[in-house]
C-alpha cells in the first residue's frame, strides 16, 4: 500500500509541493509547538509570514 502512495506523489505535479515546519510559541505554557503543513512551493513564504 505504501509503495502505491509514494508512486502517486512522484508523478505529475507533486514536485511543486513542499512540507514546511514552523515553530510556534504557545501563549499559555510558553513551550514551543510545531506546525506542519504541505503547501505549494509558491506559497512557502506566505506560510512563514502568518
Amino acid at each position: 500500500m505504501a509503495k502505491k502512495v509514494v508512486a502517486t506523489l512522484k508523478s505529475g505535479d507533486a514536485k511543486s509541493y513542499a512540507k514546511v515546519i514552523k515553530m510556534v510559541k504557545s501563549p499559555k505554557t510558553g513551550s514551543y509547538q510545531f506546525k506542519e503543513e504541505v503547501v505549494n512551493a509558491d506559497h512557502v513564504a506566505d506560510f512563514f509570514k502568518k
